[in-house]
């Protein structure tokens, strides 16, 4: 089970640094994701699209 968490936490750093970039394809502003300002700095936690993506990608891997 530590394995799984240790890997969920490196995906939603992935994405976190890729969001800039996804936001322009609508990736991240999904309802399940959190944004919150905290000391003039913006920061996202992107639940929602990261389901959404795993999703996508287990879809691949199955069909693959």
């Amino acid at each position: 089970m530590i394995r799984w968490v240790f890997v969920i936490f490196i995906g939603l750093i992935i994405f976190a640094n890729l969001l800039p970039w996804l936001q322009k394809m609508g990736i991240g502003k999904l309802p399940g994701d959190l944004r919150f300002k905290l000391f003039g700095k913006i920061y996202t936690i992107p639940f929602a699209s990261t389901i959404l993506i795993t999703l996508l990608v287990m879809l691949i891997a199955k069909v693959l």
